[in-house]
């Protein structure tokens, strides 16, 4: 099974309280999130955080796209709800269009393979 790696980046709002908040949302996120993520082809996703930037990193099978797991989001209420809720906490990036929230990162180094 083929694996594509994606690496995205986000602000939180600078504030130590709501950024412990955001940690702690993540430390119970909800089961329904957690399966949707599985439904999309996601296999591993996991999120970083420095000072107020996050940094996530996504492995997802050959099937994974983010336009099929944003129509699949559209019409799931949980997730409608879960995305609302991080929202208060997160902060677009300066570059981002409006209401994009998670942006890809360009991959600009690779170690050469000897």
């Amino acid at each position: 099974m083929a694996t594509q790696q994606y690496y995205l980046a986000l602000d939180l709002i600078e504030d130590e309280s709501l950024i412990a908040e955001y940690k702690a949302h993540h430390q119970k996120v909800w089961p329904e999130i957690i399966q949707s993520i599985k439904d999309a082809g996601i296999h591993l996703l996991n999120i970083y955080c420095v000072g107020n930037r996050l940094m996530m990193i996504i492995e997802a099978d050959e099937t994974f796209s983010f336009e099929k797991k944003s129509a699949m989001d559209a019409y799931n209420e949980k997730v409608q709800e879960w995305e609302e809720l991080m929202w208060k906490f997160q902060q677009a990036l300066p570059w981002a269009k409006p209401g994009e929230k998670w942006i890809l990162m360009e991959k600009i180094f690779e170690l050469p393979c000897e």
